[in-house]
């Protein structure tokens, strides 16, 4: 009987920029900025505290995880195969891009917008101060908001499931 070891992904490390080239999964370290344009990712993407993302045109086969960062702009026809989560951080934008799965925005203490974004699931903002703009999106799922403030501004939003609390009017 043979023995295969588990195969490992690996792990790079963004503390710049990468340009249009695959890697496996990508984290941009703490307190550190990564500028992404054309980047293929298989795994995950993660930005840990205090670090900055500026994504255009990348596909993320995984999830986009920010928990603590500074800043995550994800735009340019991005592609996410599973859902963006941006928790615990200051500003973030997500715009002109595809999210196959969610997108969460919780307790986040600067501007936030999502604009003219495609999402396969729901749309959560919860808790976050600040502002979130939410305009031009079309959802699969539900736009949910609570508990932010101020409350959620925009409008125009196409959503198959229902609008709910703060985003009844969006």
């Amino acid at each position: 009987m043979t023995y295969l070891a588990p195969a490992h992904a690996e792990e790079t490390v963004c503390q710049s920029s990468l340009g249009a080239v695959t890697v496996d999964n990508l984290r941009v370290p703490s307190g550190k900025k990564c500028v992404l344009t054309g980047t293929k990712i298989q795994g995950t993407l993660k930005v840990e505290t205090g670090a900055s993302l500026t994504a255009k045109g990348i596909n993320v086969i995984g999830n986009v995880q920010a928990e603590g960062a500074n800043a995550v702009n994800i735009n340019g026809n991005s592609t996410i195969g599973g859902s963006v989560q941006i928790k615990q951080g200051k500003k973030a934008t997500i715009a002109g891009s595809r999210i196959n799965g969610d997108l969460q925005l919780e307790s986040n203490q600067s501007p936030l917008s999502a604009n003219r974004n495609q999402i396969g699931g729901n749309l959560q903002a919860f808790q976050n101060q600040g502002g979130v703009m939410i305009s031009g999106n079309r959802l699969k799922g539900n736009l949910q908001c609570k508990e932010n403030a101020p409350a959620p501004t925009g409008g125009n939003n196409q959503v198959e499931g229902s609008k709910e609390d703060q985003c009844s009017a969006l």
